[in-house]
């Protein structure tokens, strides 16, 4: 989906709008973040929105110099599944 900049100190709200030329009527009933790699003081996943179209997280921390895939996973009102990622790198800006 896309790279992104993060400063280790900023809490940064990331959105992914489900509903461009996808959902087709259907909505977004379940959202769960993941980040990888798991690490000591590594980049964490705060609040989360869920919306019928849209899910966001708020990502904090992360350590200086690495790169995480941060996995948006969710399941639609007709049963089906899928997954979006960004690629997050942790610089001091």
């Amino acid at each position: 989906m896309g790279f992104y900049l993060k400063s280790p100190a900023s809490e940064i709200d990331y959105a992914v709008d489900w509903s461009a030329g996808y959902l087709d009527g259907e909505t977004v009933t379940a959202s769960a973040w993941r980040i990888e790699p798991e690490e000591p003081d590594g980049l964490v996943v705060g609040v989360t929105v869920t919306g019928p179209q849209r899910t966001a997280a708020t990502l904090m921390g992360g350590c200086e110099g690495h790169v995480y895939r941060v996995a948006n996973d969710v399941t639609l009102s007709d049963g089906r599944r899928d997954t979006r990622t960004l690629t997050i790198r942790i610089e001091e800006r």
